[in-house]
């Protein structure tokens, strides 16, 4: 198959969170193998869920030394279909109009791992004094769980490391950390048994009311905020909203009874919870992140759910790597004591620092003097995004973030979508990158 025919196949393989990568982390494996590499699949179950690694060299075994060009084959959740106007309603259909591909993972970051493949399989045959290494990850989504598990199960013997994430084509040599946070708010017996019994009755009615993230609001905080207003004996009968712990929700739904009155429900909990979120967003504000946008830590709750026992809404704090460990422990025992407080429980499923390459390094010059030949920007900078660097830095290799495509708005959102000449571009790019270092 042709390069585009691969992008549309890789499209069209569901790896988001709720499936699993392996169908995707497979095919890229075969092609790996068609193009002469030496292919190992890492399989792991994560959570009951099939994920795998994708680890592809030019010569069997771990080398002494290697350089790394890793890029996710997870996507996150697709949200509501019909939002997907330009794939006709299907994110997995790949849809070209004119120098565009449209499609779930296209920017973030599936494409990316097939334009290394596409640029390293030139490098099979020939000596090198640095062999390179292709991987293809999954969890970036939950905490970069497979980079982790690369590096648990010593796959890598990597010094330094090219790391995919769309960057609009810009070097990107600091990045923030993430941590995942998780609230479960319970309902009480008596609520549980009045939802459970509540369809059943014919005179049964609820209201519902659909909020919308605009310029950048977040949906579920705009819910929460509205709830905190209401009368607190209501019955809460569903709140649902958001796709990811990591994406800005834009868009998010309640459904109440206002006739019930209960003795302790629910909603009191969840305003105090609220409340104390806003708390800490104020903490944050007042911690100086320069560089980053914006110039502070930041937390995002991105998705709640609502089950026969409980509300639970997923969150993800991004922090720059000037925050130490204290700091951030200090926000969490606050954040955690709230939620006790409130009759909820509070966990961190994941927590991975932020990284910060050494600008001046002989590595960053080199990748900077690469970018400079062909024509393209080369100035340094910082994102917000969290990405394997964290996991890879903490290793000892040093790390640079860059690849095709816009984050901000277009990934993690419906329509995502990447420039075929963008792509073509990361091509050359890699290309060059693995005659300097790795020949």
């Amino acid at each position: 198959m042709s390069f585009l025919e691969n992008c549309r196949r890789l499209i069209g393989l569901d790896s988001t969170p709720g499936h699993g990568n392996l169908a995707a982390a497979e095919f890229m494996g075969q092609l790996c193998q068609q193009a002469g590499l030496h292919v190992e699949l890492q399989r792991e179950t994560v959570e009951g869920i099939e994920q795998c690694n994708v680890i592809a060299r030019p010569e069997p075994g771990v080398p002494k030394a290697e350089i790394l060009f890793q890029t996710h084959l997870d996507s996150c959740e697709a949200g509501h279909f019909s939002h997907w106007t330009k794939t006709q309603q299907n994110p997995f259909n790949a849809s070209i109009y004119a120098d565009v591909i449209y499609g779930l993972g296209s920017a973030d970051s599936k494409l990316d791992f097939l334009c290394k493949l596409e640029a390293l399989k030139e490098f099979t045959t020939k000596p090198m004094r640095l062999p390179f290494v292709l991987v293809g990850t999954f969890g970036a989504q939950s905490g970069m769980t497979g980079a982790i598990k690369l590096i648990r199960r010593k796959k890598l013997n990597a010094v330094r490391a090219f790391i995919g994430e769309p960057t609009e084509m810009r070097l990107v040599t600091a990045g923030q950390g993430l941590a995942v946070v998780e609230i479960s708010v319970p309902f009480s017996e008596e609520e549980r048994t009045y939802r459970r019994d509540h369809d059943l009755k014919e005179s049964s009615s609820t209201q519902s009311k659909m909020f919308s993230g605009v310029g950048g609001e977040n949906a579920i905080m705009k819910m929460l905020a509205y709830l905190s207003q209401l009368p607190e004996g209501i019955a809460i009968m569903d709140l649902d909203g958001g796709i990811s712990s990591h994406a800005l929700p834009v868009n998010a739904v309640l459904e109440i009874d206002t006739v019930a009155g209960f003795r302790n429900p629910i909603l009191p909990k969840i305003s105090k919870i609220f409340a104390s979120i806003k708390e800490l967003e104020g903490d944050l504000r007042s911690f100086p992140a320069e560089g980053f946008t914006p110039p502070h830590p930041t937390l995002n709750l991105g998705m709640i759910r609502t089950s026969e026992a409980e509300v639970r809404v997923t969150g993800s704090c991004r922090l720059p790597p000037s925050v130490v460990d204290s700091v951030y422990e200090g926000w969490m025992r606050k954040l955690e004591t709230a939620v006790q407080m409130a009759g909820a429980t509070f966990c961190v499923k994941g927590y991975l620092k932020g990284f910060n390459a050494d600008s001046s390094s002989e590595f960053v010059r080199l990748t900077q003097g690469i970018l400079t030949e062909l024509g393209l920007k080369a100035d340094l900078h910082k994102i917000t995004a969290a990405t394997e660097a964290s996991v890879m830095d903490r290793s000892g290799m040093e790390c640079v973030v860059w690849g095709p495509g816009q984050s901000i708005g277009n990934s993690h959102a419906p329509n995502e979508n990447v420039k075929l000449s963008d792509l073509k571009t990361a091509v050359t790019v890699y290309r060059r990158l693995a005659e300097r270092f790795c020949l």
